[in-house]
């Protein structure tokens, strides 16, 4: 069993990972990870007993308790007030030094002020819970002041604690933007919905809409559930899904997405699936559970610092040591250069930076209706060399009606009778036909059509290649629209013509992929003359048409030749190539359940202009983490290199606040780096 457990107060990367181990120690426990970005652990357990334990765990570690609610805005209260009484303390101190004043005056003063803003950090040292303890910040800045103060550098003690806890306030500030960047994901779903009765309206809970409710959308309104409107036309502001400032304009019988603001006049609109199956749910849901499943590189930092800190630390133990047996035993000397490599290796940067980037990057895509199932898809995507397409409902609008008859009334009558049984995307054509026939023993026969009873009579209704394999005589009807031929009692009645158009976006969307180095190919199972005349526009490279559903796979494992295959699509049908491609996107507005369950990215705004934008978030996702790993390990290298090598050579003496810097500040120019991933794609 699987239980995400929301909490407050985990405040940092070593922590959370510390509560993770504790957590998996538990017997039944496993793939617990606390995660302090989300501010919330996910857990499988396998009794209510062992549940209770872990719950204990998490209620029992530091100042960490469970929240029901949504999150607070953090002040920060506590860590200014601390800061700012060590500052007090700090600027009398260094200019009483400055002016030779009593040494033991100046001395007391730097230690109220590292006592001010360091009695936090000495708190969590005290609260010892085992070995894992002693490798955290705390104790390595706790260390480096109580060092600095015993060898007489009671500055340096003091300036430890104090640029510590500036850096921890700056951290903490910019961590917190990135949560209320996804924080304000929350304000996308709407509390309310004005039920309409008859002529009456009531307020009622939004999560309380059920599939055919009718609502009433005024000037203003958020749609509280994906619906339809029902009459007359309006504005609707989509900011909030696909992120970008226009407005789209709907009719009677368009989609209406969860999330979406009335811009024009009020109307009235059917509810066609709950609250919690809507647009805003999977966007909510997806961005929360998107840090469950980690990339290589998060993988690669939490492993790296397990076996990281303890050889460092054995490090400073043998410069502290080793040395002085060798320069007359000058312990003193070498116990500051120890100190400072100690400070200097904290691996926190790496720890906050690395999987911060990754949900700033989820969060950005979101904001630009692009949904992501975890962070590890990030990576897959950004390294796409071959984009594949389906045709119907991905890179056409999927919307289709009946644009010419030929071969009588019946033809038509008895098709909208068969298809009204299909859950193919052209069916929808015959919706609005009226029949007075009804089809009993439907049976879809896979990419080809469907074959059903109606009136004690065999009927087909398909492609050319059904009546064909019936060994009806039927001709190719030259069409760029998509042709369903009516057969009955194996003679061809006539056949029907159904039009798509092409997404408007599509090209657009085509062309960045092209401007990117993508190749790009379309699989459908349409002819080739109707599939080549409709995107004759679009900057393909390779139309692969006439396919069968289990056909697809393989041309797809053909292109996957060229390099990492990305797949979009949109129905039950596409689910076979998203299974075989490297990352799959599925459209989520008109894209079904099947589909959205299989595919790794779903776009929520059901426009392809935000493909690109993803493939570029993805992109600049991976460039910040290099960036953050090779910085923070390069800064850190140089600077405990720098400190025993001055020491070695007597040249100079690295001042301990400079170490104090290759942690705290290298952390928060890691974490400013990160937060990059918030301005536009």
């Amino acid at each position: 069993m699987q239980k995400v457990i929301k909490i407050r107060n985990l405040d940092c990367a070593a922590c959370a990972a510390e509560l993770s181990e504790e957590l998996n120690a538990i017997e039944g426990v496993s793939n617990a990870v606390a995660d302090f970005i989300n501010q919330r652990v996910s857990l499988e357990y396998e009794s209510d007993e062992a549940l209770e334990k872990a719950i204990y765990s998490i209620t029992h570690f530091e100042e960490v308790e469970l929240d029901g609610g949504v999150p607070k805005k953090e002040r920060h209260l506590k860590e200014i007030v601390s800061i700012a009484l060590s500052a007090a303390f700090f600027v009398p101190a260094l200019v009483l030094e400055l002016l030779g004043f009593n040494e033991w005056l100046v001395f007391s003063l730097f230690l109220a002020s590292a006592l001010a803003a360091g009695w936090s950090v000495l708190w969590n040292v005290l609260h010892f819970r085992g070995l894992s303890t002693l490798l955290d910040e705390n104790f390595l800045m706790t260390i480096a002041s109580i060092g600095a103060f015993a060898i007489m550098q009671p500055m340096e003690g003091a300036a430890v604690m104090l640029l510590y806890q500036i850096g921890e306030l700056l951290q903490n500030i910019a961590v917190g933007s990135s949560r209320g960047a996804i924080a304000k994901l929350m304000a996308l779903k709407s509390d309310t919905a004005i039920l309409a009765e008859g002529e009456n309206t009531r307020e009622v809970d939004a999560d309380d809409l059920k599939e055919g409710d009718v609502i009433l959308l005024r000037r203003g309104d958020k749609v509280p559930a994906d619906c339809v409107l029902l009459e007359g036309e309006t504005s609707l502001d989509t900011k909030s899904l696909t992120g970008e400032a226009y407005l789209k304009e709907v009719k009677a019988g368009d989609e209406l997405l969860a999330g979406c603001v009335n811009a024009g006049s009020a109307v009235k609109a059917k509810v066609l699936r709950p609250a919690s199956q809507s647009a805003v749910a999977k966007i909510l849901d997806m961005v929360e559970n998107s840090t469950a499943k980690k990339a290589k590189p998060e993988k690669f930092i939490t492993k790296f610092s397990r076996i990281y800190t303890p050889v460092v630390v054995l490090l400073a133990a043998l410069i502290a040591v080793v040395p002085p047996l060798f320069q007359h035993y000058n312990f003193t000397t070498w116990l500051v250069p120890a100190i400072e490599f100690l400070v200097i290796s904290c691996p926190c940067a790496l720890i906050i930076s690395v999987p911060l980037t990754y949900f700033s990057g989820v969060g950005t895509l979101a904001r630009h209706g692009v949904l992501t199932k975890g962070a590890v898809y990030l990576d897959e995507l950004s390294k796409v060399q071959v984009a594949v397409f389906d045709k119907t409902g991905t890179l056409t609008e999927g919307r289709f009606s009946v644009s010419k008859v030929t071969g009588g009334e019946r033809a038509l009558l008895l098709a909208a009778a068969v298809e009204k049984n299909s859950s193919h995307p052209l069916a929808q054509a015959f919706a609005g036909v009226e029949t007075p026939f009804s089809a009993q023993n439907a049976e879809e026969i896979a990419g080809m059509g469907l074959a059903a009873t109606v009136g004690g009579k065999k009927v087909l209704v398909g492609s050319l290649r059904l009546m064909q394999s019936r060994g009806i005589a039927a001709e190719p009807v030259e069409s760029l629209a998509s042709v369903v031929y009516v057969a009955e009692e194996g003679t061809l009645l006539g056949y029907v013509e159904i039009e798509d158009s092409v997404r408007p976006e599509a090209k657009g969307a085509l062309e960045e992929l092209k401007r990117a180095g993508i190749y790009r190919a379309v699989l459908t199972g349409d002819t080739k003359e109707r599939a080549e005349g409709l995107l004759r526009e679009l900057p393909l490279e390779e139309i692969h048409a006439g396919l069968l559903p289990e056909e697809k796979p393989v041309y797809a494992q053909k292109l996957k030749e060229r390099g990492k295959l990305l797949y979009v699509g949109d129905g039950i049908n596409d689910t076979p190539v998203m299974a075989v491609s490297d990352v799959s996107v599925a459209m989520g507005g008109l894209g079904s359940d099947a589909a959205i369950e299989a595919s790794d990215f779903v776009l929520a705004s059901d426009s392809l202009s935000a493909l690109p934008k993803a493939v570029k978030g993805a992109k600049k996702t991976g460039k910040i983490v290099k960036e953050n790993i090779v910085f923070s390990i390069a800064v850190k290298v140089i600077l405990m290199a720098v400190s025993v090598a001055a020491t070695a050579t007597g040249l100079f003496a690295l001042p301990i606040w400079a170490a104090v810097f290759g942690d705290v500040g290298v952390m928060l120019l890691a974490v400013l780096n990160s937060l990059r991933m918030h301005r536009s794609l």
